[in-house]
């Protein structure tokens, strides 16, 4: 009796997986069956302000977002999806101002324009512009370690935003 209980419990849960169809915990709609390969050429800095470094950085973190949430593979040509375009800007502005006319709080903007093939549907390729912001104080310098994290964090959303647009249904 208790292996007639575990037998239909090992079905029914078998049935009901089947029944919901491929499902992915990252919202990817990638049909595994065409699509095995990804690249991702390397993001030039085009920006007026170059900051050195921030090209490679920005193309390794959308390749280990790519690795961490889908099952393709990582190759340099010839891949299924490509990624590819610049980073068209990078600036520090003021945003917030002090009664002393100095800045009290600044934003850095990043802005990265983004071509997206699908080679095996060309109904999904695009081309877009993405941006994100980091704010820290005005009296504060943006180097080292502090800078490092507000890159992070930047190419943290962008790289989701672009996750988002070439693979998720949203």
């Amino acid at each position: 009796m208790k292996k007639v209980k575990q037998f239909l419990l090992l079905s029914i849960t078998t049935i009901l997986l089947q029944g919901c169809g491929a499902y992915s915990f990252t919202g990817a709609d990638i049909d595994y069956s065409t699509t095995k390969t990804f690249q991702v050429n390397l993001f030039e800095n085009n920006a007026p302000i170059v900051e050195p470094g921030i090209a490679r950085d920005f193309t390794i973190q959308l390749q280990d977002l790519m690795l961490n949430q889908t099952s393709l593979d990582l190759v340099n040509n010839n891949g299924d999806l490509v990624y590819e375009g610049e980073i068209v800007e990078y600036y520090i502005a003021p945003i917030t101002a002090t009664s002393q006319s100095t800045a009290a709080q600044n934003r850095l903007t990043i802005a990265v324009n983004v071509r997206f093939y699908n080679t095996n549907d060309e109904s999904k390729d695009f081309e877009q512009r993405f941006s994100f912001y980091f704010d820290y104080d005005g009296a504060a310098q943006l180097t080292g370690s502090d800078l490092d994290e507000a890159l992070n964090i930047i190419f943290e959303r962008i790289t989701q935003d672009i996750f988002n647009k070439s693979l998720a249904n949203w």
